[in-house]
């Protein structure tokens, strides 16, 4: 199996036809299905599911369509870094960050370092953190930043930054700080179960059960139904600090040492970075650090070390 019929199946796979993988890779359509049952021979296990609109894969088949984009994906870099070797770090280097990191770090980073490493191109891809995690292990993305410090094996993180969480309150008069077991007696709106926010708040507060009256994982819906009167919520200092500003809400610190998450740089330790991907991710070391300096990532401190 060469790497040609790799990048042939994965466009297949990527486009769901054989007619738009034909145009995509401009390959008659009759040659991609001839590798294809080729493939199927060679591995004795059916790899597609052919269909009127197109087509599905196989459980083998998204096996091996996961396989080939992180061993296509090795090549492309080793390839990357020897043209640059000993030169100017260039070639592309790919960011899986959640949305509400890549709303702060996104244009900063991209715009340092066109500044600085004119030859490296940014891919930046943003999805809630379990969904770039996948893409970490699936080598779609050379670095990382998540809310959680990943211990698990193939994977190295560092923590960047300690965020602090808020108790958001509809406007009124100014409150005192509450301890966060004070939780469990307030009307909340908060992210469902598989939300990471959701997560990280009930891991602080062991042996506590939270039974919100509204549970909704869009951050500027639990702003609105806060702002209305429907009840309170935890949430990160930077993503509520324009709306406190204008008066729209009110946020209060936790009482004691308080509630927050991390903010930890990830990366797969058994694919090695191109010199463009460590040079990135220095950078967005710095970045991250200017942005906590001159408060733009208002809540946020770093950590030492």
């Amino acid at each position: 199996m060469d790497t040609r019929k790799l990048r042939y199946f994965l466009a297949i796979v990527e486009e769901g036809a054989f007619s738009r993988a034909a145009g995509r890779l401009n390959v008659a359509q009759p040659a991609l299905s001839l590798h294809v049952r080729r493939m199927e021979e060679a591995l004795g296990t059916p790899l597609l599911i052919r269909e009127p609109q197109g087509v599905r894969v196989t459980e083998a088949g998204d096996l091996l369509a996961r396989r080939a984009r992180a061993v296509l994906s090795e090549l492309d870099r080793t390839e990357e870094e020897l043209k640059s070797f000993g030169r100017e770090p260039s070639g592309t280097v790919r960011i899986g960050l959640p949305g509400t990191i890549s709303g702060i770090l996104s244009v900063p980073l991209i715009a340092e370092t066109r500044a600085r490493y004119p030859r490296i191109k940014l891919i930046i891809a943003e999805a809630m953190s379990g969904f770039v995690r996948d893409w970490l292990h699936d080598g779609r993305v050379d670095l990382a930043v998540l809310y959680a410090e990943l211990r698990e094996p193939g994977v190295r993180s560092e923590v960047l930054l300690r965020e602090e969480l808020v108790l958001l309150r509809p406007p009124g008069p100014t409150a005192a700080p509450l301890p966060p077991e004070a939780l469990k007696d307030l009307p909340l709106i908060l992210p469902s179960n598989p939300h990471g926010l959701r997560k990280m708040i009930e891991a602080d507060l062991p042996g506590m059960t939270l039974d919100p009256v509204i549970e909704v994982d869009s951050y500027a819906s639990i702003k609105k139904l806060v702002a209305a009167g429907y009840g309170c919520s935890v949430l990160p200092y930077h993503t509520v600090v324009d709306e406190v500003a204008r008066g729209a809400l009110q946020a209060l610190p936790f009482a004691g040492p308080g509630l927050s998450r991390h903010a930890c740089l990830a990366y797969a330790s058994a694919r090695p970075l191109t010199g463009a991907a460590e040079a990135v991710s220095l950078l967005l070391k710095e970045v991250v650090a200017g942005l906590i300096r001159d408060e733009t990532w208002a809540g946020a401190r770093q950590i030492d070390g």
